[in-house]
């Protein structure tokens, strides 16, 4: 079935609204999971990961139950610029340096499978999701950019993409050298899930939103599932969450970022580039366009910063004034933000858990190139479950050990995470009444002698929660745009009632009454 525009919005992980959101998914009855029956699969996260494995696997012919918290879609997936690449955040010389020049050559070959996947499943679904091949450009400001641009051209070349240089970054914005990567892509990320999702269903697959998996137990070898009001067994279990949730290993192998976005009307004859297109700036700038309704959208993107630190309202600030310095600006219809993690080492986590067992899989670490790695993870992860060889699998095995390449970024942010443990703690504003907070305000405080998260709503609601984070102890931050508390630690997010949004917390902050 078609989807089509509407003036009501898929739901996401925040309160902005993302160009992808304003699509409608054919209507279909509450679906409630089988108590009694044992699942091949339980699949937990309903974004670009979970669908495309859960639809390998029933399309392989096990049983699989889908299980989302919220809704399909409603995180990274529906927040992402949806660039499609074969170069990726972690550069070739880079990956050349810390894992070898055949590991650099399987990480493109490996980039250039997850885009053909994608591109198969358009054709074969025939799906509606403006799908596009294009051209993408990396380019330099500066010598030192420069420098570090024909370093990458090298070591792409040498891995076996198809780059060379270019004359043009396809911008109008002044560069030293610019390079070009062909047979790049990009598509409407929801409208290509949704239909992911639908045939899933028609394949006998079963997937369950709004309910939230609290935990999970193994015993012989069957998981029992505590979803919701529920418990649903299965075989084996993966988490498709972006981060697995809970204490573990990757909770200090990956660093939760935050990127900001723009979705930029033009003045009226200006130019809109016809490519993807990346400068070097650190956080550096992403571009792209895309049609919605018969109108085109500017993307811009940028301003990452860590997710519980830095100022949103000043990053979307920084970005508008970006934009309005670089193109000829009419509008700003949509700006939104998504949360993505970075891996210490520069490659994702794609496999079993580490000190596990063997029926869990996690998919994490995908840093900006969430549709990529989201994709290859679904190819890895399934291959792994049917006992098919798969080339990539030992590469991004999360059990690696790498005691040089990524040593310096796991101590950086694992201190990072000590300092906010402790010092946010020291922290927080005192007042001696509500009124000092604002409408739409949210604040750590103390008053009446304890450290409270405060928020004052619009309608003048005040809303009182523990601060302390519900997965590793640290204390949330309040996020003005995205209307949330953010840990800067992990990355776990909650909404303004103190429910789990995202992220690997498995409970929601306890709520306080004040005298």
């Amino acid at each position: 079935m078609a989807l089509r525009s509407s003036n009501k919005k898929i739901e996401r992980d925040g309160s902005t609204v993302s160009l992808w959101q304003a699509v409608t998914k054919e209507s279909s009855k509450k679906v409630l999971p089988d108590t009694d029956a044992i699942y091949d699969v339980a699949i937990v996260g309903a974004g670009i990961t979970g669908i495309t494995l859960a639809l390998l696997l029933q399309k392989a012919g096990l049983q699989c139950l889908l299980l989302e918290g919220h809704k399909i879609g409603f995180g990274t997936t529906s927040g992402t610029s949806a660039h499609l690449n074969t170069f990726f955040d972690a550069t070739y010389p880079e990956i050349e340096s810390d894992f070898g020049a055949e590991a650099a050559k399987l990480v493109a070959k490996a980039g250039k499978e997850a885009m053909a996947m994608i591109k198969e499943f358009v054709a074969m679904y025939q799906i509606d999701c403006d799908w596009e091949t294009k051209n993408g450009f990396l380019f330099s400001q500066t010598d030192e950019e420069t420098e570090q641009l024909a370093k990458i051209l090298q070591a792409s070349q040498n891995a076996g993409v198809a780059v060379t240089e270019a004359e043009t970054n396809g911008l109008p914005i002044e560069f030293q050298h610019a390079l070009l990567f062909k047979g790049q892509a990009q598509f409407h990320p929801v409208k290509y899930i949704l239909e992911l999702a639908r045939e899933f269903r028609e394949q006998g697959g079963k997937i369950i939103e709004n309910t939230f998996v609290c935990d999970a137990e193994l015993k012989d070898d069957i998981y029992s599932i505590n979803a919701g009001k529920n418990i649903v067994r299965s075989r084996k279990l993966v988490c498709a969450t972006h981060i697995p949730p809970g204490v573990n290993l990757l909770s200090f192998r990956c660093a939760p970022y935050r990127s900001y976005v723009l979705g930029i009307k033009l003045a009226k004859g200006a130019i809109y580039p016809d490519c993807l297109s990346y400068d070097m700036q650190e956080p550096y700038h992403y571009f792209r366009t895309h049609v919605i309704d018969g109108e085109k959208y500017l993307i811009l993107g940028g301003e990452d910063h860590k997710t519980g630190h830095g100022d949103p309202e000043m990053a979307f600030g920084n970005l508008e004034k970006y934009a309005k310095a670089n193109f000829k600006v009419s509008t700003i219809p949509y700006r939104w933000s998504a949360q993505y993690y970075v891996p210490v080492d520069g490659l994702p986590y794609i496999g079993k858990m580490p000190f596990g067992d063997e029926q869990t899989f996690i998919a994490t670490g995908f840093n900006g190139n969430g549709m990529i790695f989201g994709t290859l993870s679904a190819k890895i992860i399934a291959d792994l479950i049917l006992g098919k060889e798969n080339e990539y699998a030992t590469l991004f095995d999360p059990a690696r050990i790498k005691p040089i390449a990524g040593f310096s970024e796991f101590v950086k942010e694992n201190a990072d995470v000590a300092y906010h443990f402790f010092a946010d703690r020291l922290s927080a504003d005192r007042i001696a009444t509500l009124k000092e907070l604002k409408p739409g305000e949210g604040r750590i405080v103390e008053l009446e002698g304890k450290k409270l998260a405060i928020h004052r709503s619009v309608k003048d609601e005040i809303t009182t929660l523990n601060p302390v984070c519900t997965h590793a102890g640290c204390i949330v931050n309040f996020n003005a745009v995205e209307q949330s508390w953010d840990c800067p630690c992990h990355g776990g997010r909650f909404d303004l009632k103190g429910k789990v949004i995202s992220g690997p917390p498995q409970k929601d902050l306890d709520s306080l009454k004040l005298s």
